[in-house]
């Protein structure tokens, strides 16, 4: 595979390794495709082919592992990419074809790769030609327009919520907000977190700058929803991804496994102010090539490099009185993580909610043992749990925690709807 690189494009200095986890679903229902054909070329050399694989029976093709440029890259700002990227074309027998171009592979780093396939009998349901631009820290884009970090708001009025509720969907304007010929997308909530948190900071950052950008991103967000900002002013949408007026989002781009499990562990968090009752509006920036009154991106780098949790990073920025607050509540699940973690020897409703769902998603993904939902956790449904947390990127620790629970809650509701918007 190296000859090959070397004379299909300029990746001599690809000299480290990063991981792709390509996972192949029905645009129709989450439904795995087993035995889905994936051909990966290098993005400047598209008809040389790397790499062919196939899905296993839960739609995926395991790590692959593909050249990436030295990790040192991604630790200070740089002229040169800092990761390598790749097209995707993904075959399989009564699906159209898909199509993507520069899905991004940082060193040491698993990138995963989702795919949703047109069934041929069905009109076009998502896009199926994908193309993923440069990441934020390395692309050119326009810099955030200043806004207050916290909104007006009446005190009476129908687009005032009374709650901060965690939303199942959000619907992402693709362009600027006065762009009407940009179209609207419904996105699962933590699938747009996870998507804004890899297209805005490098996966290969100490863990507390991922969470505290992963925080800043999150309040964005529920300040949005919570202020209903796009919906007073007339618009039919939650948030756009320009980066002028929002955070960027990408259709169809990779996300990385270990920002996947921190948006699990915290996605119904938010950044507080003392008797503020909305999620504050945390602006941020790259802080190089632009500077803000928020978060700089590089700075909570080299914060937590200097070994700054996450909340002192955020409180670095924003001050000594901001604190992290949870949302009251989460929509579209059919139960509530009970508060505590389930393991061998629980026993009682919540333990059968939870194997019931398990039973339910183990029709689509026969690769999960079927369990009998008898409200006792025992070892068959520790094993059906370690199973599934593999399949979904999850620590296969065999326990439901707080990421388990909501996980399987997101994927049952899932394969039960005939449908999902795209």
């Amino acid at each position: 595979m190296s000859e090959k690189l070397l004379q299909a494009a300029q990746v001599s200095d690809l000299i480290d390794k990063g991981r792709l986890s390509v996972q192949v679903t029905s645009a129709l229902g989450l439904i795995p495709i087993q035995n889905a054909r994936i051909q990966i070329s290098y993005t400047n050399a598209p008809e040389t082919v790397l790499e062919q694989v196939t899905t296993n029976e839960s739609g995926e093709t395991g790590d692959i592992e593909l050249p990436a440029p030295p990790v040192e890259l991604s630790q200070e700002p740089s002229e040169i990419r800092p990761y390598s990227d790749y097209n995707l074309t993904i075959t399989a027998e009564g699906y159209e074809p898909v199509t993507i171009e520069g899905s991004e592979i940082l060193s040491g780093e698993t990138s995963i790769q989702p795919v949703r396939m047109n069934p041929l009998e069905e009109e076009n349901l998502v896009n199926s030609d994908i193309v993923i631009g440069d990441h934020t820290l390395y692309g050119d884009y326009p810099p955030k327009i200043p806004e207050a970090e916290i909104k007006p708001m009446a005190e009476t009025g129908e687009i005032v919520l009374s709650r901060v509720v965690v939303p199942e969907y959000v619907i992402v304007h693709n362009g600027t907000p006065d762009n009407t010929a940009a179209s609207n997308y419904y996105v699962k909530y933590k699938d747009y977190i996870k998507n804004v948190v890899s297209s805005e900071i490098y996966a290969t950052w100490n863990e507390a700058a991922i969470y505290a950008n992963t925080l800043c991103i999150l309040s964005f967000t529920l300040n949005r929803v919570f202020t209903e900002w796009y919906r007073g002013k007339g618009y039919d949408f939650t948030i756009t991804n320009s980066t002028a007026y929002d955070q960027k989002w990408i259709y169809g781009r990779n996300i990385y496994e270990n920002i996947s499990r921190i948006v699990d562990s915290i996605f119904a968090n938010y950044l507080s102010r003392p008797g503020v009752k909305q999620p504050i509006f945390t602006s941020y920036c790259d802080g190089r090539r632009v500077t803000c009154d928020g978060l700089e991106q590089w700075g909570s780098k080299y914060l937590a490099d200097e070994g700054y949790s996450a909340i002192e990073i955020i409180r670095y920025y924003f001050g000594s009185d901001m604190y992290i607050n949870t949302a009251d509540a989460i929509a579209g699940v059919p139960a509530s993580w009970p508060g505590y973690d389930l393991s061998v020897g629980a026993r009682g409703e919540k333990v059968r909610q939870m194997q019931q769902q398990l039973a339910r998603i183990a029709r689509n993904y026969p690769a999960i043992p079927v369990i009998t939902a008898d409200g006792v956790y025992g070892p068959q449904t520790q094993n059906a749990v370690r199973i599934f947390q593999g399949i979904f990127s999850l620590p296969q620790t065999g326990v439901v925690d707080y990421p388990t629970w909501y996980e399987i809650s997101n994927i049952y509701v899932g394969v039960t709807r005939a449908a999902e918007p795209g």
